[in-house]
């Protein structure tokens, strides 16, 4: 698929896909017409992936297991946005482009579908993004981007979760914004901005914008103290690699707890999801901190043995690290509280869940990451996890 007359062939194939999917039934028909058409493509060494990534989504919507919106909507977000993103000849554009040939052929089907919930298409369509923005250089890109759209699709339409509209879009400009200039500050990569863009709307749209908010503070203060003394920390060789630019993983492996959590608070209203949330955004908080200003204190010691160790020694903590990680848990808890986002007993439970989160990400880092069994992310993604943890059982149990 890397010539235009096939885009051209590929804009056609989609645009009659979604005008005759509604008038053929039962959905087998419309998928077995799909798959034969994908045959055909898969013959073509340049359109296999995308034959193949059809053929899945396809064979799911003739099998009832995905919605007509679903199977449509794929169809227009990943393949209508893929053939102009390839079509245009300035790279500077293509994201954008691709932005507005998902966006307005997801509205057409939905009109034409007289379909009303456009969380559905959205997160599609910033899924498809982020996976674009991820795997551009694979070849496999957008077979994958069908079927990671797809099933974002199926899962929220599964939840039956609705927003209404305005906050929605108050959702998409304030995420997309700070997406944008996180990725102008060279704080976030295209991956990171897509994702953070996705938590973003998440975020509002399922809990409220002040639980963005409080998000939004923890990336600040944490970019804020990733760049402090930057150039000191680069010179000792402990310093964040790429200047401190977030991508998708370190966004997903602080904020996935915290997202979930959100999810779920919207869907069943119950306080314990707010502690979840809040203890590991308090414990993501607390753990960069002590990383980013720990590391220009004093030589640390290893919290498995307390002996010294280089700085930037994985499990290395210091007294001034540790200070500076629950004064950090106590400033977010502190403004969750302020913006009722947490009662006085979570706004605690936070304070702890960073105190333990951070150790919990030192103590992994001291044995599971030294020796190569877990990566940076996947102990950050323990560390909210413990957080998260800490506040729902001290929530549960002590307040």
């Amino acid at each position: 698929m890397t010539c235009r007359g096939d885009m051209y062939l590929v804009l056609i194939l989609s645009v009659a896909a979604v005008i005759i999917g509604p008038l053929i039934s039962p959905p087998w028909i419309l998928a077995g017409i799909t798959i034969l058409i994908c045959a055909v493509f898969y013959l073509l060494k340049d359109a296999r992936y995308p034959a193949i990534g059809l053929s899945i989504v396809a064979l799911l919507y003739g099998a009832e297991m995905i919605s007509l919106m679903v199977f449509l909507g794929t169809i227009a977000i990943v393949m209508m946005g893929e053939a102009v993103y390839r079509i245009c000849p300035y790279k500077k554009y293509r994201f954008f482009l691709y932005i507005i040939a998902a966006s307005a052929s997801s509205i057409i089907v939905m009109k034409y579908l007289s379909y009303s919930n456009v969380l559905i298409p959205l997160t599609g369509i910033i899924v498809a993004l982020m996976l674009k923005s991820i795997l551009y250089k694979r070849e496999d890109a957008i077979m994958i981007e069908c079927i990671g759209a797809c099933m974002t699709m199926y899962l929220f339409e599964d939840i039956s979760y609705t927003a209404n509209i305005n906050l929605i879009i108050l959702a998409i400009v304030i995420s997309f914004a700070f997406g944008l200039i996180s990725y102008k500050m060279k704080a976030a990569d295209l991956s990171g901005l897509f994702s953070a863009a996705l938590m973003g709307i998440l975020i509002i749209v399922f809990a409220d914008i002040t639980w963005f908010f409080v998000m939004l503070t923890f990336f600040i203060l944490g970019s804020g103290f990733t760049k402090y003394k930057y150039e000191k920390k680069k010179a000792e060789g402990v310093a964040e690699s790429r200047g401190g630019v977030r991508g998708f993983l370190n966004v997903f492996a602080n904020g996935l707890i915290s997202l979930c959590a959100a999810v779920l608070f919207g869907i069943y209203q119950d306080n314990v999801f707010a502690a979840v949330f809040i203890g590991s955004v308090s414990a993501a908080m607390a753990d960069t901190t002590a990383s980013e200003l720990g590391m220009l204190g004093k030589t640390p010691y290893l919290i498995t043995t307390l002996e010294k160790v280089p700085k930037g020694t994985d499990g290395g903590v210091t007294l001034f690290g540790e200070i500076a990680a629950v004064t950090a848990s106590v400033i977010l808890c502190a403004i969750s509280y302020f913006l009722n986002v947490a009662t006085l007993g979570i706004a605690i439970a936070g304070i702890a869940a960073g105190f333990v989160g951070t150790n919990v990400d030192s103590l992994v880092g001291a044995t599971l990451e030294r020796r190569g069994i877990l990566k940076n992310t996947g102990t950050n993604f323990i560390c909210t996890l413990s957080g998260g943890i800490t506040a729902a059982v001290l929530y549960l149990f002590l307040l």
